[in-house]
């Protein structure tokens, strides 16, 4: 199985403007030895690693732990995309096997409609011509500009990233539900079943997460999901193992072993290249 959304970090790099003494059991290193017993006991043999901080410095360092790492079959990298020369910088990243796509930090950003200005438009026709990915993650209330976006720029291969992070903790469906329809109207664009229990309430049960996977399921069907851990944030509600035993268990509900199949491996490793 591939996790298609996975985490490394040192704490001493210094440049996770969000990870703060504050956030408690994962301030502190998460490397590829951390990991290892944690995917076998889940029966994961492969993962997309995915940025967590915003500098090019970050997108080197996870490649350096991808070459160093069998069980990583890709990198989802950062590159600033209001950079003049952000071509030739994504050109030069694309020679690297290892970099499969690129993630700007939405949901952190001052500007809900960062995606929609000028320069951050013609980098993502840039991506988009290059044929790498695009990871998208965001808050229900970034999923307007996502979908004018993606009117502009028709052609860009991408995901959502932890199914928009909804209000699960709430119960809240509703504008996400809508807004998911209309993300999910491009034949291009993906879903992961993933990040959810950090969504959830502390005393999350399974049923919390139902009516989400419910609709993702609909709107997506089973050729463009795919599971992710989203570890080692998860491990904050979740241990690794029941996060992919609560994904396992929803969407069975739905689907046989061969779509499962594709969910837990084969999407991913279509979409990434890997």
């Amino acid at each position: 199985m591939l996790d298609s959304h996975q985490h490394f970090w040192k704490v001493e790099r210094s440049d996770y403007g969000w990870l703060t003494p504050e956030l408690g059991s994962i301030y502190r290193d998460f490397l590829p030895g951390d990991l290892t017993r944690e995917m076998r006991r889940a029966g994961i043999t492969r993962t997309i690693l995915v940025q967590a901080a915003e500098t090019e410095a970050e997108t080197d360092f996870l490649l350096e732990i991808a070459r160093e790492t069998d069980f990583v079959a890709g990198v989802v990298g950062w590159i600033d995309m209001e950079a003049e020369d952000f071509a030739a910088r994504l050109a030069r990243y694309r020679q690297n096997p290892k970099f499969v796509g690129l993630r700007p930090m939405l949901q952190g950003l001052d500007d809900d409609a960062y995606i929609l200005r000028p320069k951050v438009l013609d980098s993502l026709k840039a991506v988009a011509d290059s044929g790498l990915t695009f990871d998208i993650l965001t808050f229900t209330r970034h999923l307007p500009h996502v979908v004018a976006a993606l009117k502009t720029v028709p052609g860009l291969k991408a995901v959502v990233d932890h199914i928009s992070k909804p209000e699960i903790a709430t119960g809240t469906l509703d504008p996400w539900r809508g807004h998911m329809e209309e993300i999910a109207a491009f034949a291009n664009v993906s879903c992961k079943v993933s990040g959810m229990v950090t969504e959830a309430s502390a005393s999350w049960q399974l049923e919390d997460f139902r009516p989400y996977v419910d609709h993702v399921v609909r709107c997506f069907g089973p050729d463009r999901l795919m599971f992710g851990s989203d570890w080692p944030v998860c491990t904050l509600a979740a241990s690794y193992a029941e996060v992919a035993n609560l994904a396992r268990t929803l969407l069975s509900s739905h689907f046989g072993p061969e779509d499962l199949h594709g969910i837990f491996e084969k999407n991913a490793a279509l979409f990434y290249g890997v």
